[in-house]
């Protein structure tokens, strides 16, 4: 799972809970070299028959293109790889913390007031999740899958239950 819970940490509030949330990270930079290389090579394969031919320059604009977007797509999925979420989860106050390209944002609340929210239906995903409590409500994990976030839904009711 692209998460995990960190050893507790006994401080001046009691004990503190943090969890790190990360997007899927199943293609390195190598991986991005070798994907793209071997794209290209297969798309150039059925170019051989027409080769010499002005039907090669029809088709040569498409076939670059059809790289391009791959090799966009897959950049962006390396930029979104720098995404990580951290929740702690202490007696006196929760706190979500978002580092991304954009930057850092944060999110605090009482714990007492703050409760994990699965949204079945109407988000812009299938089970939604979401921490209602404080001035607002903000998402959590909305880089995993449907699965993940029903088994962090679960995770959370529990870790804020023993807060409690």
């Amino acid at each position: 799972m692209p998460y995990e819970w960190l050893p507790p940490e006994t401080g001046p509030d009691g004990e503190t809970r943090r969890l790190h949330l990360w997007p899927h990270r199943p293609l390195t930079q190598r991986g991005f070299v070798w994907f793209i290389a071997g794209t290209a090579g297969l798309i150039a394969v059925p170019l051989l028959a027409v080769l010499g031919s002005p039907v090669l320059w029809a088709l040569l604009p498409f076939l670059a293109a059809a790289i391009a977007a791959i090799w966009v797509a897959l950049r962006k999925n390396g930029r979104d790889r720098e995404i990580l979420e951290e929740l702690t989860l202490s007696p006196a106050r929760i706190t979500l913390t978002r580092h991304d390209r954009q930057g850092r944002r944060d999110w605090q609340a009482n714990p007492h007031w703050v409760r994990p929210h699965l949204h079945r239906q109407g988000g812009p995903v299938p089970n939604y999740l979401t921490l209602r409590g404080g001035p607002r409500e903000v998402e959590l994990g909305a880089f995993l899958s449907e699965e993940e976030r029903i088994a962090l839904h679960a995770d959370l009711t529990r870790a804020l239950a023993a807060l409690r």
